[in-house]
């Protein structure tokens, strides 16, 4: 597993539409059941349910716990100042740390993208 302060070595979201808790876990490097909890306590983390209650993460939440792990693992942020900011950041059209967390998702994918085309001796 990751140390807190790695939230950029984070793996690459892929192209999916839904993605379910596992692989959001995978992908946040937190688990299912830290990914429920932040639910409760989190009003703009909310997955779709379907049958039997599974949820469904679209590629926003996936961003979304990104950040919030982001405050709380490498900003030291508690779970109510977390709550706090990410509620300031919305009221503010705060887009500002999805987009550079999608800006350094896409960096990574393209240093990953130059490595594998570089001739190899």
């Amino acid at each position: 597993m990751l140390e807190p302060s790695h939230n950029n070595e984070l793996p690459a979201i892929p192209g999916k539409r839904y993605f379910t808790i596992g692989e959001v876990s995978d992908l946040c490097a937190v688990k299912p059941h830290v990914l429920r909890y932040w639910e409760q306590e989190f009003p703009q983390l909310k997955p779709v349910k379907r049958r039997g209650n599974r949820r469904y993460y679209q590629r926003e939440d996936v961003l979304t716990i990104r950040q919030i792990r982001s405050l709380l693992y490498d900003q030291g942020y508690t779970i109510g100042g977390a709550r706090q900011r990410m509620t300031d950041e919305g009221a503010e059209g705060g887009l500002s740390m999805e987009i550079q967390a999608v800006i350094s998702e896409t960096i990574q994918e393209l240093e990953e993208l130059l490595k594998a085309l570089q001739p190899r001796n």
